[in-house]
């Protein structure tokens, strides 16, 4: 189990590379301006390459997760709140797909600064559910 646990952080702590450093580029794909199509290409081939290897990842994240779900059983009301969390950031990995189709599509309507909000939603999460995992609270 500890092998489980061990793959388990890997996975997470690789998908949360991504959900921290996809949401930059999108930061600096708002900012470069309309007459530079090199660096725009550039900055979509990152966020392309980057989304396409993180979202397997963040798959292994979830299925070691919950394989050790069964493993050591589902109780605790911090658990609970754990898996809200984890289906919040599932949610957020896949709107992030669909940022990157709009930055694709040319069709981002928001601005840098907005982005720059956008960023920081995974640290919250993060610092949640570590707290939640280390202290379980209830």
């Amino acid at each position: 189990m500890l092998w489980l646990k061990a793959f388990h952080i890997f996975f997470v702590v690789s998908w949360f590379a991504g959900l921290f450093y996809l949401p930059r580029i999108f930061v600096n794909l708002a900012m470069v301006p309309a007459e530079n199509t090199a660096e725009r290409d550039r900055l979509l081939l990152m966020a392309r390459k980057l989304y396409k290897f993180v979202t397997p990842i963040e798959g292994l994240a979830i299925i070691t997760g919950l394989w050790l779900w069964f493993g050591y059983g589902f109780s605790g009301g911090w658990l609970h709140l754990k898996t809200a969390l984890v289906v919040g950031l599932v949610v957020y990995h896949h709107y992030c797909g669909r940022v990157l189709k709009r930055f694709l599509a040319g069709e981002n309507a928001r601005t840098h600064v907005w982005f720059r909000f956008f960023n920081e939603v995974p640290v919250f999460f993060l610092l949640a559910v570590c707290i939640l995992v280390v202290v379980k609270p209830f």
